[in-house]
């Protein structure tokens, strides 16, 4: 017979901490609440789930990207569970786009509090030396200069509004060692590492931090065109993960929307690793 004491349902003495003074219930507040939040590359994958996540964390969100259709099925979700967010069309590679997109939040919100750059290209798996001069610059544009024109216009529209705020820019654990799969993708990559820890130590006296998360193998419509071209390319870097698995956008976002609160108020100038171990 067990004579173990009954603790599932035994609460005589342990105090009640669902309940404030006069039982008034307490809920916490989301990580972003009452903060108006810009999110590139919204229509799909991190920068999709960053966007529903960013809203049930209490945040107003405006997605951009250059997919409407894409913009627009998101937003949708969104508001359909209670959230608010509204999308831009977003092209990366023109500067005037990006400018635009950064001030319509300010316009549709009245401020600019958090934004997380998310939005990238994946070049052609192989070899530098297979990669054609339009490829380079293509990849440049978008997942440098990119990050780069947004974040200029990001830091104004937060300085302008909010006075205080962050920014977390989407690097990759293939920024941090060699990448002879994907090098250029990864030479840029490395490239915003710089950026974001210049821009940490430029703009953290006025309040302004900013990190950036290096996700490993995130399975996304990236990374499923990466597989099309080198078939078993997933297979083999699960195999080296410590936790046997590639990681759900979800959990990319929720490390975004960590560094982007209050709760990270002490840290700027990070380069964040989410990727299961990998380079542990």
């Amino acid at each position: 017979m067990n004579n173990a004491p009954d603790i599932s349902t035994d609460t005589a003495d342990t105090p009640d901490i669902s309940t404030g003074p006069h039982d008034t219930p307490v809920t916490s507040p989301g990580l972003l609440s009452g903060k108006v939040a810009f999110v590139t590359g919204a229509g799909r994958g991190i920068g999709a789930a960053a966007a529903r996540l960013f809203a049930r964390e209490g945040a107003r969100v405006l997605l951009a990207a250059r997919t409407e259709a894409q913009l627009k099925a998101v937003t949708e979700e969104i508001r359909a569970a209670g959230g608010t967010a509204d999308h831009v069309l977003c092209d990366l590679a023109d500067a005037d786009s990006v400018r635009a997109a950064v001030d319509r939040a300010v316009e549709l919100y009245g401020r600019l509090d958090v934004a997380f750059n998310n939005g990238a290209t994946i070049q052609p798996p192989g070899p530098m030396d297979q990669l054609s001069d339009a490829e380079f610059d293509r990849v440049a544009t978008v997942n440098l200069r990119g990050p780069w024109l947004a974040m200029k216009a990001e830091i104004a529209a937060i300085r302008a509004t909010a006075g205080r705020g962050a920014i977390v820019n989407n690097s990759s654990v293939g920024s941090l060692a060699a990448n002879p799969e994907l090098p250029v993708y990864g030479a840029m990559k490395r490239a915003v590492n710089s950026l974001t820890a210049s821009a940490a130590a430029t703009y953290g006296r006025e309040g302004i931090r900013v990190n950036a998360i290096a996700p490993g193998l995130t399975l996304t419509d990236m990374v499923d065109q990466w597989e099309t071209h080198s078939p078993g390319i997933i297979d083999r870097i699960t195999a080296q993960n410590p936790l046997g698995r590639a990681a759900a956008p979800e959990e990319i976002a929720q490390a975004a929307a960590w560094l982007l609160s209050d709760r990270a108020s002490y840290v700027t100038g990070v380069i964040l690793q989410v990727d299961g171990g990998t380079r542990a």
